[in-house]
């Protein structure tokens, strides 16, 4: 009877590495490299203006 045993186990333990697998993927939104680099900088560069231009509001 502990071959039940064993599938359950190996249920577990697969679930658990296929979650894992999961938790480190990104999405794949369908860009290249070079495209996802140029779409990052863009949306730090808007956040780094909103944070200075914050920044300066308190200043004065």
């Amino acid at each position: 009877m502990t071959r039940g045993n064993q599938r359950e186990l190996s249920r577990q333990k697969n679930a658990k590495k296929q979650n894992d697998m999961q938790k480190g993927k990104r999405n794949d939104d369908g860009l290249s490299a070079a495209a996802r680099k140029q779409r990052d900088a863009e949306i730090m560069q808007q956040k780094q203006k909103q944070a200075n231009e914050k920044v300066e509001s308190k200043a004065k």
